[in-house]
């Protein structure tokens, strides 16, 4: 691998490194020596400094006593809590910010998603054509709330970059980023909302059950509860996959049937009917 040298901005700096934690070059516990950095980069101390405390700020860096920083463990219980908050925020965002997107953005998305296809098979081409695809959307969200959205997806990133690299995962990704494309572009808000919903499940059950197999699930659980999803799980919290999911809230119309390999949706109606836990 070809590791090239930085420039000596704090951007510049935090990026190469940002770049380098993502793809696994400092594993979680390598210890982020900024004199062994400042020489191995050949940067001054001030900006690497600066750029240290930015990655630890998203959450890619911890410190610890008596040894300064060091790259973060992964961990999925995180992950699930990241998605727990994400289920709560952007769907209602999303479907209120529908009609505002124009038809050059739109049209934009469509050439994302279009390359999202073709790099299907090179994880960090589509990992970064899915964030763009997203991020088109996410500029019209509310300043807080877009801060807090990017701020959750780049402490989910290195989970996320691992997780493409399963050969169903990236079409598992696009097929509902279609669907959900097209629910925009016919500026249906309430479907725009439930596709989202879909994908956000799909991808936390997917990056935890990825670094945890046995993950017992809590936050996602009470997430899709509060937003009126039924998720079918074990009594104690565990999810096998494709888990079965539906709505309760009464007034939506059926979604078409959505299987991918994390999550399972028939289509007929939402509300109604029993629970979703089984023993």
């Amino acid at each position: 691998m070809t590791v090239r040298r930085p420039g000596n901005t704090v951007e510049e700096i935090y990026q190469t490194l940002w770049e380098r934690i993502i793809d696994g070059v400092y594993a979680p516990g390598f210890r982020m020596s900024q004199s062994v950095l400042a020489a191995e980069l050949q940067v001054s101390r001030t900006p690497l400094r600066e750029a240290l405390h930015r990655l630890e700020g998203d959450g890619l860096l911890v410190s610890e006593a008596n040894r300064g920083m060091e790259v973060a463990p992964t961990n999925v219980a995180q992950v699930e809590q990241y998605y727990a908050l994400r289920l709560l925020v952007e769907p209602p965002t999303i479907a209120a910010i529908v009609s505002e997107l124009d038809d050059a953005e739109l049209a934009k998305m469509g050439s994302e998603l279009d390359s999202m296809e073709a790099d299907r098979h090179r994880i960090r081409d589509f990992q970064e054509a899915h964030r763009r695809f997203h991020d088109l959307a996410i500029r019209h969200y509310p300043a807080a709330t877009a801060e807090l959205t990017h701020s959750l997806h780049l402490k989910i990133y290195r989970h996320q970059r691992l997780y493409f690299s399963r050969p169903e995962a990236p079409e598992d990704f696009t097929h509902v980023d279609r669907m959900f494309l097209e629910a925009m572009l016919a500026r249906d808000p309430e479907l725009t909302r439930r596709l989202l919903e879909f994908h956000l499940i799909d991808a936390a059950i997917g990056l935890v059950r990825e670094g945890e197999p046995d993950h017992r699930f809590h936050a996602l659980l009470l997430a899709t509860r509060g937003v009126g999803i039924e998720l079918e799980s074990l009594p104690d919290g565990r999810l096998d996959r494709p888990a079965h999911i539906r709505w309760q809230r009464a007034e939506l119309r059926p979604l078409p049937a959505l299987r991918t390999a994390n999550l399972d949706h028939t289509a007929g109606p939402e509300a109604g009917g029993e629970g979703s836990a089984r023993a």
